[in-house]
């Protein structure tokens, strides 16, 4: 092993026993194992059963493309070896664009789709063809909220992405869900996994629309709980206009909770690490920031999101 990845192998091999552990203990089979926990390995490497999906973080590392390669395959095959796992099971991402690498096929395939549990329940996952596999692992205890608030509601899930929320709701006893999404791929994902957890029929609707746009429209039905997990900014081709979550939260939650039945439920979530809530500008009961509770322990930088629960007044 070079002699520079030893400090990773070692920490590494430290987390992958404490959180194995840790995991085991729980029932949990899909965690992060290691989280940016050294300098100068700036990796996100998580576990999904029997895959492992990583993520180099965005930075000026300074090497050329093929010292960066080289770098790169020194570490998969640390975690190959510390976490025994195959390197063809071992997929790889990047938080931004990596020209230079086009030509390392290792890093670049496609088409692998995998099924993982998360307690009890089933989704389909993607490491390969998506910049995230298609289950957050960071919203694993906002899910868990949602699914036991959610006996006898009507369910709304907004910005649903794979639908690993309103699975949660269903499976916690909601009477229907309403799934809305701009992207046509997601919602089938979402359909599947609804699907794949008997969750089928008339009372799970999907709908492919721009959020925003939908939330202008006058009020024809009301949700106990609602689930509002946007993406930070947003210039999609088929939104009108622009979302920028800092700027236009007020204008969105303010929407939302027209949706929402007096007393119900919001779940509002955002990765903006440098997010603020205007609490006097939106019209909610009570706000509580339950961040803490949500931001699961396996994730050491405790800003991976923010999350509020707002009462509907």
């Amino acid at each position: 092993m070079n002699s520079k990845l030893e400090p990773f192998a070692n920490r590494l091999a430290k987390m992958h026993k404490h959180f194995g552990k840790w995991a085991r203990r729980q029932g949990i089979t899909c965690y992060r194992v290691y989280d940016n926990d050294i300098p100068g390995t700036p990796l996100a490497i998580d576990i999904y059963e029997n895959i492992v999906h990583v993520a180099e973080y965005a930075r000026d590392h300074g090497m050329e493309p093929d010292e960066h390669a080289a770098w790169l395959d020194g570490c998969l095959g640390v975690i190959s070896q510390v976490l025994e796992v195959s390197t063809d099971l071992i997929f790889l991402k990047f938080r931004q664009r990596q020209k230079g690498l086009r030509q390392y096929d290792r890093f670049a395939r496609t088409g692998a789709e995998f099924i993982v549990r998360e307690n009890g329940l089933r989704f389909v996952i993607n490491p390969a063809d998506y910049l995230d596999v298609g289950l957050f692992l960071d919203h694993r205890n906002t899910r868990r909220k949602v699914q036991q608030d959610a006996s006898g509601k009507r369910f709304l899930n907004l910005f649903a992405y794979t639908g690993s929320f309103t699975v949660y709701a269903a499976a916690g006893g909601a009477l229907e869900t309403l799934t809305i999404d701009m992207s046509n791929t997601y919602l089938q994902w979402a359909d599947r996994n609804l699907s794949l957890n008997d969750f089928t029929g008339k009372n799970h609707r999907l709908l492919q629309a721009d959020v925003l746009t939908w939330l202008e429209q006058p009020v024809q039905e009301r949700f106990d709980l609602i689930v509002v997990d946007p993406p930070t900014f947003s210039n999609s081709k088929r939104m009108e206009g622009t979302l920028d979550i800092q700027r236009d939260h007020v204008m969105l939650l303010n929407r939302v909770l027209r949706f929402c039945t007096p007393g119900g439920t919001v779940y509002f979530s955002t990765n903006n690490r440098r997010f603020k809530i205007w609490e006097e500008e939106i019209r909610a009961a009570s706000i509580e920031d339950i961040s803490k509770q949500t931001v699961p322990e396996d994730f050491r930088n405790k800003k991976i999101h923010q999350c509020f629960r707002l009462t509907a007044p």
